[in-house]
């Protein structure tokens, strides 16, 4: 039995871009997956530092600000956002 390459090439390319595609999907689920993990750890943390605290927060403290709050954004004098490490945003 003879095979016909140009069938061959063809049924292989197609197979080949499936394969392509397949793994392209992959590498995007498991980038999803991984950031997904490190937002609910990050998150953890977050909880875990707020359920240390005996009360409200009434002033500044060093640990805190580095356990809660990711980052600030100064827009202008007005607007000042604080990003909390579980994404929350508040502007001040």
């Amino acid at each position: 039995m003879r095979l016909d390459q140009t069938e061959y090439q063809k049924k292989y390319d197609g197979l080949a871009g499936r394969f392509n595609r397949a793994k392209e999907r992959l590498s995007e689920v498991s980038q999803t997956i991984t950031e997904r993990q490190a937002k609910r750890e990050k998150i953890g943390r977050f909880v875990s530092a707020l359920e240390k605290r005996d009360g409200p927060l009434t002033e500044f403290n060093e640990d805190d600000w580095y356990s809660l709050v990711e980052y600030a954004t100064v827009y202008s004098r007005e607007d000042i956002r604080f990003t909390f490490k579980n994404g929350m945003e508040i502007k001040a």
